[in-house]
């Protein structure tokens, strides 16, 4: 590892599961949020259970994209996979979104460690289509991830029309 943080288990193990399809009752326990952050003792990457949300946990939210970002800390960084559901012109898609929040109001040394463990991870999670760099509460906004999501041909996030 470049910045010599290890990635644990458990995150190979929560990246397996968010990936996974469920049907019926199950659809419910999918996870929507998976959240990680760089341990205390700054070792290794970790599992974020306090904020992570499972597709039952945004059943019956007003908006769920608003629901998902609002699980991220405003002075701390964060690893997020992040199950999206969106329609284009031409079809329904559901894709992965790996988030790499840094906001500028967190710790100098922080920012540092999470950019420099990113590509150690992402080496971890292989296959994700869709990354999404935030650095200010500004930037979370629908209509940034929109335009990461193809932009004009995205015709709806997470049920909402755009």
């Amino acid at each position: 590892q470049a910045s010599g943080v290890a990635i644990s288990d458990e995150v190979v193990k929560y990246y397996d599961l968010i990936r996974v399809r469920k049907q019926g009752e199950q659809e419910r326990e999918r996870f929507k949020l998976v959240m990680m952050r760089i341990s205390d003792d700054q070792k290794s990457i970790i599992v974020d259970h306090d904020n992570c949300l499972r597709n039952k946990d945004v059943e019956n939210a007003a908006d769920i994209f608003e629901a998902v970002v609002s699980k991220l800390p405003p002075k701390e960084c964060r690893y997020c996979l992040y199950d999206c559901h969106y329609a284009t012109t031409e079809s329904v898609k559901e894709d992965l979104i790996f988030i790499m929040w840094a906001p500028e109001s967190a710790n100098l040394k922080s920012k540092m460690l999470y950019a420099s463990s990113r590509n150690d991870l992402k080496k971890k999670i292989p296959g994700l289509k869709f990354e999404w760099q935030v650095n200010d509460p500004s930037d979370i906004h629908k209509s940034c991830l929109v335009e990461k999501l193809g932009g004009p041909l995205v015709k709806s996030l997470e049920g909402k029309a755009m």
